[in-house]
């Protein structure tokens, strides 16, 4: 019986140990990833794309005619000129409150989301400007 147990809670921590690495070592990837864009974009954060209600983090950029959002598994990119509508907001779209603030971007009708901190979210508004569909093409200043 004592075995049993043993075995039991080696697993879970060894199972814990593997989860912690994997979480460490995809922020180390994010650095990596963002270093590299960083040169290339006007600016760039960490932010967690919201699908559904997973939060994927995320390397969130802007450069001159794109934002990018990417993460080891990840590569995505939304054309400016594409984007219908720029939203700031303290909650998803879904209702759930962040820390923060949701970048909520539209195109196609489709949504994109993303959640930044207070102090990375007013760099993204100065870049990205609120913008509703019948105020015209959202640009990065």
């Amino acid at each position: 019986m004592t075995l049993t147990v043993a075995t039991i809670v080696g697993i879970v921590v060894l199972a814990a140990l593997i989860w912690l690495y994997v979480q460490l070592r995809s922020k180390d990837h994010l650095d990596e990833m963002m270093a590299r864009r960083s040169a290339s974009v006007k600016l760039i954060s960490r932010a967690n794309y919201v699908e559904g209600l997973e939060r994927i983090p995320v390397a969130l950029s802007i450069g001159d005619d794109s934002i990018f959002y990417e993460n080891p598994d990840l590569e995505a990119k939304l054309e400016l000129r594409q984007i219908e509508e720029v939203e700031y907001d303290d909650e998803t779209a879904t209702g759930q409150s962040v820390q923060g603030k949701a970048l909520r971007l539209r195109s196609h009708g489709h949504t994109f989301e993303f959640v930044v901190d207070m102090a990375t979210a007013q760099k993204w508004q100065a870049m990205l400007p609120v913008k509703r569909l019948d105020q015209g093409t959202a640009r990065a200043v």
